[in-house]
């Protein structure tokens, strides 16, 4: 672009023009045929490639006779210089550039299209992440010009700035990266009036100056808002500027000066907007305040100054009429004053927020008790989501201990707790098409059941930690008031329904919803009853608790006399009890006498002609024995003074002919527990009486008949029923059969599945289970009843374990085609299918829970039916099993010493995994994990090597090749599997790769203290001499090759691995090992080449992948890691990098020098990777035209998605996103 070549163009500029122009037409011409098309678009292409590109390009922009689509091409041109050439331009040619970019911005106006303007504005914005503060020092001076100008000329600076502010301080730009501490001050400096930053930085360095005028970008702003409402009118010029300015504010309130903020009167300004009568001034307003409330840092200062103010009555007042008109009416929903309703909602909640924080701060002439009425108010909005924002704000402030007891709060306690009684709704098991208005809402706000669930769960505690903390406040009321409504409804459940039927018999039935919400709420209150019991005592406030107790008591004994037929009614009453004794009545241990009877007496009226009602009475009787189980646990040693009455009970009970095994050896462990944790029997006898439960279990493990079942694959198969199914699948030749579901089992089939059923039932894996687990869950290592747990089965796992190793080995083998040896090769699918598990899925399966349980029982007396036992019986052994290894786990170096255990337990656990499907992988991995995380540091040595070698080989395994199976699935399209089938198995194979990726995490987080001994609480710190010359179980890891190769094999697989979650973490990982290998021993030589060529091979592969380009950060994160930390040891990334296409040394080289120049400035580091590997990015999808980009009015703001995600936190602090400030800490050469 030298002057003469300047020249020469304008001499034959017209003829180019002209060319480009009629390029443009060809490809814009519905009649131009594809070859002219395509030969027009190469023109087009190579023409960026010139030299004098931007001359073209700036020529063809600023003539406003050509058409727009000729001035956008023109823009493109010049903006591809400035993005691609601009590093390679002298200072003259930048200049040039530059100068061109000025004169399209001075001649801007109001008749250029909207997407004109914003390309100008977005070249203006490349040029200054590149130049600006660098060489280019009056950019300031130039905006303050254009400011100046028509309203066309303040549009395009406030582009400009929003721009400008949205790459600089947000994480993404990679260009803006590169100097973002240079930027982040320049932005500061400029939008910070003059006395304001004076004042901030008293001493700052002043031989650098950007910025032009005393004001600052947020005065000039403020100033021209206020004029832009009030003038609005019919004037949509105006309204247009004033929603353009809120929207540049909204962009920067989050990063500027505080001070600022206060000093321009933004705060009078932003809630005139409020009061506006445009809506998208409004919203626009709400978004601003509401990024403006969630800063984390304000000053007390700047809080009195800037939140403050929404305190006020005249702000309050506004707020509830803004709040009023946006409310909508489900029927017909607008749904531009929804999403201002919902808006204005989640701004409010941060401004609550902050008052819980700091409600000293709050103005004496505030209105606290009005902004509370508010809050109120939107808790009973019909739409949920809206109505959250004020129940997590309302649980915020019945925490706080300055706010929870005073006057404006205690006002409001009855009105809010009737709100969240009845709020405390199942509202999933609502039919979708309910006229609920709330059900209504929710279907508009939440398309996928896994949100729906996770949201309404949320919304649920919400409600129900509301009435804890109100109960908590005012026991006495509150109690009264909710136990009254409650027994109104136990009295008057049928009131307006027909009566309990079996035969019609369902879950969701109006009155039992009805019951149980009230149950809810009463749980509820109990905890906190129990708060007020254990936080008070003594005085009136003892005689108080006293009055409490007694009518709580009175209330539970008269409700245990009611009588009711439904059994999931029967349920919740149970529950109830049981919380009632275990809760605020726990002192009371004649109460649970009361309570433990009654559970042990209800009868279980059963009736098989009805499935659903039978199903609920099974339900019934394993809850009631769940609760037994806990009475037992808490009360044994008032329970063991009345043991005689209960043994003779519980012997009625389970010589009940319809009882099956399992359920008389649950009923067993009832008295087993209170053996085992009364304190008050003689050690001896209580020993000798334990050991009467469990010598029948051990001699059946000992067995000359179990050993010899377990010793060949085909013994094992009749040891469970299973002989005879190879025979039947193959006469009735299943693979043929598309639908087994439509095929009823005949007489020898009927006689297989009940020879299943009988088959388990005979085995002693259950019953060694139940006996286990009441043996050592929920006791303190140092208490006399895990002393005793140890010495009662320390003796015993011996026995146990090779009879359980091998039934857990063949329980694998069973998955494996090439065991079934009695079916021909074509046949091999049919074992898949068997073995392949049926289970409901929250958003993948269709339908609900219900409906998909409904329907396996409807296939019970068909061939699904039978394919559903044999794989139910192999389930039943292989999870019973790990079960029973993480119980063993729980007496510590009694399972874990036995030097002989880890090696068989590997061949068993890991032979034959990979024949399991992902789901039964994924269950495998979350199952045994425990197993690994609690062995005692002691047995490390031994025991972990062989177990975590093999599964982390066994899970690269596994999880490569479903992947690949996956991609190669994409690519072919193929039609044999149906849109549900595939997204249930990408599902379920990103489970088990986040659960697997989970473990890592866990094994390798640096902070993991190493598990407690016998004899030491989970929260006792290790002996410290024992930490040191051991280390945790990372440092384990990484100095044992064994483990350490195959888990560094499996997260390099990872990375490219389709799901983005187990990715990210992978990526983590992989950097907090980068530096465990910078020396030069043998081993650390080794894994720093696997990670200089295999690990940053993947990372460049998942870079130029489309679907990572959410997690383009995180990947050039660990690149630039890997450059950083093994460059100066070895060649092996430069030479990586140079095998890759458009790489030269120098540009390898000048990459890695400003790396070492970015030094701790992480931003700055992965982005300069990613200019250098720039060519190679993969697009988003969106970016390459597949699919549209989201509406941005259905955009979920971060809090909205927080409530869509399981067990959000309702109290405490909370971390919000915060802007990149990398900058602003050392602005100006201040500490």
């Amino acid at each position: 672009m030298s002057s003469h070549v300047e020249h020469s163009h304008q001499a034959n500029g017209v003829v180019s023009n002209d060319q480009i122009c009629r390029a443009l037409e060809v490809i814009h011409d519905a009649r131009s045929s594809n070859l002219l098309r395509q030969k027009a678009s190469d023109y087009l292409e190579q023409i960026k490639s010139d030299e004098e590109a931007p001359y073209h390009g700036y020529q063809l922009a600023v003539d406003k006779t050509q058409v727009a689509i000729v001035r956008h091409y023109g823009l493109s041109l010049l903006d591809n210089a400035v993005r691609q050439r601009w590093a390679d331009y002298s200072v003259e040619q930048s200049t040039m550039v530059r100068n061109w970019e000025l004169s399209l911005a001075q001649n801007i106006s109001d008749q250029d299209p909207f997407y004109i303007r914003t390309k100008i504005a977005s070249i203006w914005v490349e040029i200054a992440k590149r130049s600006w503060a660098l060489d280019w020092m009056d950019m300031d001076e130039r905006l303050v010009q254009l400011w100046e100008g028509p309203l066309a000329s303040k549009e395009l600076v406030l582009t400009i700035l929003e721009t400008l502010s949205e790459d600089v301080f947000g994480p993404e730009d990679t260009t803006a990266g590169v100097r973002v501490t240079e930027l982040n001050r320049a932005c500061v400096d400029i939008f910070t009036p003059m006395a304001v930053l004076l004042e901030y930085f008293p001493s700052r360095e002043t031989s650098v100056n950007v910025r032009y005028g005393n004001e600052g970008w947020l005065s000039r702003l403020a100033d021209l808002l206020e004029p832009c409402v009030a003038k609005e009118g019919n004037n949509e010029a105006e309204k247009a500027c004033a929603v353009k300015i809120l929207v540049t504010l909204r962009s920067v309130i989050n990063w500027v000066i505080p001070k600022s903020i206060s000093s321009s009167n933004l705060i009078n300004r932003l809630c005139l907007c409020l009061a506006s009568s445009h809506l998208p001034i409004q919203l626009a307003a709400v978004d601003t305040l509401y990024y403006l409330y969630n800063h984390a840092r304000f000053s007390d200062e700047d809080f009195k100054e800037i939140v403050g103010p929404m305190y006020m009555h005249g702000t309050v007042d506004l707020l509830q009429r803004l709040y009023e008109w946006s409310c909508v009416d489900a029927t017909n929903i607008d749904e531009e004053k929804y999403l201002l309703s919902k808006k204005l909602a989640e701004m409010i909640y941060h401004v609550g927020r902050l008052l819980e924080e700091r409600p000293s701060l709050v103005p004496i002439d505030g209105s606290l008790e009005s902004f509370l009425r508010l809050l109120i108010h939107i808790a009973k909005n019909n739409s949920l989501q809206v109505s959250i924002t004020s129940l997590h704000v309302w649980i915020k402030i019945l925490s706080s201990d300055k706010l929870a007891s005073s006057a404006p709060v205690m006002s409001l306690i009855g009105e809010l707790l009737e709100v969240c009684s009845q709020r405390v709704i199942r509202y999933e098991a609502l039919p979708e098409d309910s006229p609920n208005p709330s059900i209504v809402f929710l279907n508009e706000d939440i398309d996928t059941m896994p949100e729906r669930h996770a949201f309404l769960g949320n919304y649920l505690r919400f409600c129900k930690t509301i009435v804890e903390r109100i109960v908590q406040q005012q026991p006495t009321d509150a109690l009264y008031h909710i136990l009254g409504q409650a027994e109104q409804v136990l009295t008057h459940l049928y009131d307006g329904e027909l009566a309990f039927n079996a035969q019609t018999y369902s879950k969701t039935s109006v009155p039992f919803l009805r019951l149980d919400a009230q149950c809810s709420v009463v749980e509820a209150a109990l905890k906190g009853s129990l708060r007020w019991l254990t936080g008070h005592g003594g005085g009136a406030v003892g005689h108080e608790q006293e009055v409490v107790l007694q009518n709580l008591k009175v209330w539970c004994e008269r409700i245990l006399t009611l009588q009711f037929e439904d059994p999931l009614v029967k349920e919740r009453v149970v529950q109830l009890a049981v919380a009632f004794s275990t809760g605020p009545l726990r002192k009371d241990t004649a109460f649970a006498s009361v309570v433990f009877e009654y559970v042990l007496n209800i009868q279980f009226r059963d009736d098989p002609s009805f499935p659903a009602y039978s199903e609920a009475v099974k339900d019934l009787q394993a809850l009631c024995i769940h609760e037994l189980q806990r009475l037992a646990m808490k009360f044994a040693d008032h329970l063991i003074t009345i043991f005689d009455d209960i043994e003779r009970r519980v012997t009625q009970v389970v010589q009940n002919a319809s009882l099956d095994e399992h359920m008389r050896s649950r009923y067993y462990s009832i008295l087993f527990i209170i053996t085992h944790r009364a304190a008050s029997v003689d050690p001896g006898p209580r020993q000798e009486r334990l050991e009467v439960f469990l010598q029948p279990l051990v001699a059946q493990w000992q067995s000359d008949e179990l050993t010899n079942s377990l010793a060949s694959f085909n013994s094992f198969s009749d040891l469970l029923g299973c002989g005879g199914i190879q025979q039947y699948v193959s006469q009735r030749t299943l693979h043929q059969i598309a639908d087994w579901s439509t095929h009823p089992l005949d007489d020898e089939g009927k006689a297989l599945r009940a020879q299943m059923q009988t088959a388990v039932e005979k085995l002693p894996l259950r019953a060694t289970k139940i006996f286990l687990s009441v043996s050592v869950e929920k006791l303190d290592p140092k208490s006399p009843a895990y002393d005793l747990a140890c010495r009662l089965w320390e003796k015993d796992i011996p026995l146990i374990l090779p009879n359980l190793l091998r039934s857990i080995g063949l329980a694998h083998a069973f998955h494996d085609p090439a065991n079934w040896k009695g079916l021909p090769p074509e046949m091999s699918s049919v074992v898949r299918r068997i073995l392949t598990d049926r289970f409901w899925q929250v958003g993948i399966s269709t339908g609900s829970r219900d409906e998909f349980y409904a329907r396996v029982g409807d296939t019970k007396n068909t061939l699904e039916g039978l394919a559903s036992s044999v794989r139910a019986t192999v389930r039943a052994v292989r999870e019973t099993g790990y079960k029973l290894l993480c119980f063993m786990s729980l007496l510590g170096e009694h399972f874990y010493s036995y030097k002989e255990l880890p090696g068989p337990l590997s061949q068993a656990l890991f032979t034959d995994a990979y024949a399991l499907s992902t789901h039964q992988m994924a269950v495998m991995v979350e199952t045994i994990r425990p197993l690994i995380e609690t062995c005692p540091v002691a047995s490390r040595s031994h025991f972990l090597p062989p177990i975590l070698a093999a599964l982390f080989e066994q899970l690269d395994r596994k999880a490569s090749a479903e992947w690949d199976k996956i991609e190669h699935r994409t690519r072919e399209c193929e039609g044999r599997v149906s849109l549900d089938e595939e997204m249930r198995d990408e599902s379920i194979l990103r489970q088990m790769t986040y659960s697997s990726v989970m473990l890592v995490v866990g094994l390798l987080d640096p902070h993991r203290p190493n598990p407690s001994r016998p004899g030491t609480t989970n929260g006792s710190a290790p002996n410290s001499l024992q930490h040191v010359e051991h280390g945790n179980v990372r440092s384990f890891i990484l100095g044992t090759p064994e483990i350490l190769k195959p888990l560094i094999l499996f997260c390099t697989h990872a990375i490219r691995m389709r799901d983005s979650r187990s990715c990210s973490l992978i990526t983590r990982v992989l950097n907090s090992l980068v530096p465990e290998f910078d020396s030069a021993g043998e081993i650390d030589t080794e894994v720093r080449e696997f990670i200089s060529t295999e690990v940053l091979k993947a990372c460049i592969t998942s870079l130029h992948d489309s679907y990572f380009v959410d997690l383009h950060k995180d990947l050039a994160g660990l690149i630039a890691n890997i450059l950083l930390h093994y460059v100066p040891k070895s060649d092996t990334p430069k030479q990586i990098l140079l095998s890759l296409p458009s790489m030269s040394p120098e540009k390898i080289e000048h990459a890695i020098q400003q790396l070492y120049k970015a030094h701790l400035n992480i931003r700055t580091q992965r982005s300069i990777v990613l200019i250098l590997l720039e060519s190679l990015r993969g697009v988003s999808v969106s970016e390459q035209g597949r699919i549209a980009k989201p509406d941005p009015k259905k955009a979920r703001s971060a809090i909205q998605e927080r409530y869509m995600t399981v067990d959000v936190q309702a109290e405490g602090k909370e971390k919000e996103p915060t802007p990149d400030l990398g900058g602003i800490a050392d602005m100006f050469g201040q500490p």
